[in-house]
Formats: C-alpha cells, sequence, structure tokens
C-alpha cells in the first residue's frame, strides 16, 4: 500500500448523483496527461490516477474494471481529438491535394507535441491485446481524401485503400523514427510528405510556398 505523506489531501467523498459522469471525465482526462508523460500504458497504475485526481483507487473500478480498459478509453478520447484536428485542418485549405497534405501533416506535428501519447497508441502492446476499433476512422477518411484526389483528374485512378494504406505506413514510419530517435537530423517532415505525395498517390509537385490547391 502506498505511503501518504503528511500533507496530502484526504481522497475527496462519493460524487452527488449524477455526477458519475463528471468523475468518469476527469479520471480518462488524467490518463490521457498521465500517458503522454509515461509514454507506456504499462507505467501507468490506476492509483497512480487515483492520485492524480484526488479520489479513492475504489471509484476508478466503479468505471473501469482494469487498467487496459481505462487506457482504450483515454485512447479513444486522445484519437478524436486528434480526427477534429485533421478535420479542422482540412478545413482550413483549398481543394482535395491541399486536404490531403494537410491531414497527413497532422500526425506529424501532433506526434512531436504528444511523443508519449504517439508511442501508446500505435506501438504499445495493448495493440495486441485490445481491438482499437476506433483507429479504423482514421483509415477510412484517408481512403475518402485520397479518392477524392482521384476523382479530381489529380492522382492517378487507382485502388484508393491500397494507396491510402501506403502513404499512412510511410509517414507512420518517418514519424516513428523521430518520436523514438530524436536527436537524429532529420528532413522537414513537410518535404517527407510532399515526397510521399507524389511518388505515392501520384499527386502533382506542391507550389513553392507548400500548398496545393488544385
Amino acid at each position: 500500500m502506498d505511503a501518504k505523506s503528511p500533507n496530502e489531501q484526504q481522497p475527496r467523498g462519493r460524487n452527488p448523483r449524477g455526477q458519475g459522469e463528471r468523475l468518469r471525465e476527469e479520471v480518462v482526462a488524467a490518463t490521457v496527461r498521465m500517458l503522454d508523460e509515461l509514454g507506456d500504458d504499462q507505467s501507468l497504475s490506476l492509483r497512480a490516477v487515483a492520485r492524480e485526481i484526488n479520489v479513492a483507487a475504489t471509484s476508478i473500478y466503479l468505471h473501469f474494471p482494469d487498467r487496459d480498459a481505462l487506457v482504450l478509453a483515454a485512447l479513444e478520447r486522445c484519437h478524436q481529438d486528434l480526427m477534429l484536428t485533421v478535420q479542422q485542418a482540412e478545413l482550413a485549405e483549398d481543394g482535395p491535394v491541399a486536404r490531403l497534405r494537410a491531414r497527413t501533416l497532422v500526425l506529424g506535428t501532433w506526434a512531436h507535441s504528444h511523443p508519449g501519447l504517439y508511442k501508446v497508441l500505435h506501438e504499445s502492446t495493448l495493440n495486441q491485446r485490445a481491438n482499437m476499433h476506433f483507429k479504423e476512422e482514421l483509415g477510412r477518411t484517408t481512403t475518402a481524401a485520397v479518392q477524392r484526389c482521384m476523382d479530381a483528374g489529380l492522382a492517378p485512378t487507382d485502388d484508393a485503400s491500397t494507396v491510402a494504406l501506403d502513404l499512412r505506413a510511410a509517414v507512420h514510419g518517418a514519424v516513428s523514427m523521430r518520436v523514438n530517435q530524436p536527436d537524429q537530423q532529420w528532413p522537414p517532415l513537410e518535404d517527407q510528405v510532399d515526397r510521399f505525395l507524389r511518388k505515392l498517390v501520384g499527386t502533382p509537385p506542391a507550389p513553392a510556398g507548400g500548398t496545393t490547391g488544385a
């Protein structure tokens, strides 16, 4: 059992009726923060999460039966936030190629800001133990974005799902290498993404300034 420091606050009491969902949100938000700091779901404990938000560990078990269930809920939340950022990036651009480029770059910028979450979301053993069905949304929306480029005549006609998978694999590789080897001298991710789009999707070169409104 963890020893309490003299100045440690006592866990707060039971939430009033109707506030259980509020506690669940606090637990998930705290878990997201801690996973980003740890970069490893195996290092997370429910007791540590409980201390983070000053509740009894038993309160967390009311919402999550075990650590995997809690980590999955936290990863689904951060994936939802990532998809919202992707959508906002697309809406800021004109034309299917510029939108595909913008959404592809989001992964790199998000991973740079949240390397710990990226590692847990894509590289943890939880991927082998649990079905992260929510991650399928990124594949579907990337396929749709590639298909729009093909439909507009801005990329060769091909199987959009296969092309999108190749693109995602290339970007994940580039991002993972940056996350795991941060001291290396990497080329700008924007330049790599432009090469991936040209070579894997077949889009026209991005004009000076890095955007393609076609």
